[in-house]
């Protein structure tokens, strides 16, 4: 999947990255441990977190992640988006919850 097509399938609220919308996702990756998803997320995975601080961007371009997902409508910090902007990593925000967002990508396709 396109990371673009969260955008438009899921109406997904993009708030920063725009450059990096033609990116693939892989994999599926929920935490909001920090040190526990640098450990266990997987190159091109989409990353489902609470967390709105600055060092998500900084785990993101680490990790080469496809993109974060903010779920709950949690207000990310404008630093965060500001960075996000300059490093080319899509932030999506959505008020649905984390479980959800799971079960729309699992319906389309994602195993």
């Amino acid at each position: 999947m396109v990371i673009k097509d969260l955008k438009d399938r899921f109406h997904f609220k993009l708030l920063a990255g725009e450059k990096g919308l033609d990116n693939e996702i892989n994999g599926l990756y929920c935490c909001d441990l920090l040190s526990w998803v640098m450990s266990h997320a997987k190159d091109g995975d989409a990353w489902i977190t609470v967390q709105t601080h600055i060092n998500i961007v900084a785990i993101a371009s680490l990790l080469n992640l496809a993109c974060i997902i903010v779920p709950e409508s949690i207000e990310v910090d404008s630093d965060t988006v500001a960075k996000a902007d300059e490093e080319g990593i899509p932030i999506f925000s959505t008020d649905i919850n984390s479980f959800k967002i799971f079960t729309k990508f699992y319906e389309a396709g994602m195993r």
